[in-house]
């Protein structure tokens, strides 16, 4: 596949997946926001650019190009056994997402990988940005895990493409700030992550924000017991982001490139652990309460 139409195909689908649920976040809001776009969006935006550009300067050879140089060298398990394309590229897809959901929960347990990671729950609200809005070193590490999968497995290339492009589109879905109907979010959490299943993900009890772990497939959590259908203080309730790095300046674009490397961690854990303790109402408003909504 010619490098030009992979970048091509996912810069478009980018683009229209994230105008669709932009509109759609404008036209039925599920939760008023605390902080608003203005303050929010230009630096989670500008994460993905940051991100974007170190990805490619620093490891060019994306997954997809992997996976055929994997094809043609006959590398990897499928390859090895025969496995025919389709059925490959479905159990492929299927073990890349789990691979994904399993990173997701070290990330979480691992103390020098929470670091990372909780940049993407600082996010004092969430909504389609906070879908990309990931620390940079996070997302080198993601993306030299789903090499290596793919690299093991001998996923197709047109299967790691899909995925690709699915995990980027599902993630700005379930964190879009949307109104999806009950009795259809009841359905549709069987088959895909919800904004409502994932919301809970993002709440500030560290018994919450360690449970929704899916990005595309909800199957996992249900399967490994880390499945929370409902945040304890309702959706509408619920705090979101995490105890430490409240103040309305940590949205500023410099101030998320240094959160890791920002307050010991020690510190860390007992703020996310005393959360649980105090409760989410309990959470003292810092000057994010002069933020104005927008």
């Amino acid at each position: 596949m010619d490098p030009t139409t992979e970048i091509a195909l996912r810069i478009g689908a980018f683009a229209v997946v994230f105008a669709a649920m932009a509109a759609w976040e404008i036209a039925a809001p599920r939760r008023p926001l605390t902080a608003g776009r203005k303050p929010r969006w230009p630096s989670n935006l500008g994460i993905v650019v940051v991100d974007a550009v170190l990805v490619r300067l620093i490891i060019p050879v994306a997954a997809v190009g992997v996976a055929l140089m994997a094809a043609e060298r006959g590398w990897g398990l499928f390859n090895l056994l025969g496995v025919p394309p389709w059925p490959a590229g479905i159990a492929g897809f299927l073990l890349l997402d789990l691979a994904i959901f399993a990173q997701h929960v070290v990330f979480h347990h691992v103390p020098v990988l929470w670091r990372l990671h909780r940049m993407h729950h600082a996010d004092l609200d969430i909504d389609v940005t906070t879908g990309v809005r990931f620390h940079p070193i996070e997302i080198l590490l993601s993306l030299l895990i789903r090499i290596a999968a793919v690299l093991a497995l001998g996923v197709p290339a047109l299967a790691v493409l899909a995925f690709e492009v699915t995990l980027n589109a599902t993630s700005m879905f379930n964190h879009s700030n949307v109104a999806v109907p009950e009795r259809i979010d009841r359905v549709l959490r069987w088959l895909v992550v919800t904004p409502d299943m994932h919301r809970v993900h993002h709440s500030i009890e560290r018994r919450e924000t360690d449970s929704n772990f899916g990005f595309n497939l909800p199957w996992w959590d249900r399967l490994f017991g880390t499945y929370r259908p409902v945040p304890a203080a309702g959706y509408l309730g619920m705090t979101i982001g995490i105890p430490l790095f409240r103040d309305a300046r940590e949205l500023r674009l410099d101030r998320l490139l240094t959160q890791p490397f920002r307050n010991d961690q020690t510190a860390a854990d007992r703020e996310r652990a005393g959360a649980t303790s105090r409760g989410a109402g309990s959470e003292r408003p810092t000057s994010v309460g002069s933020v104005k909504p927008s």
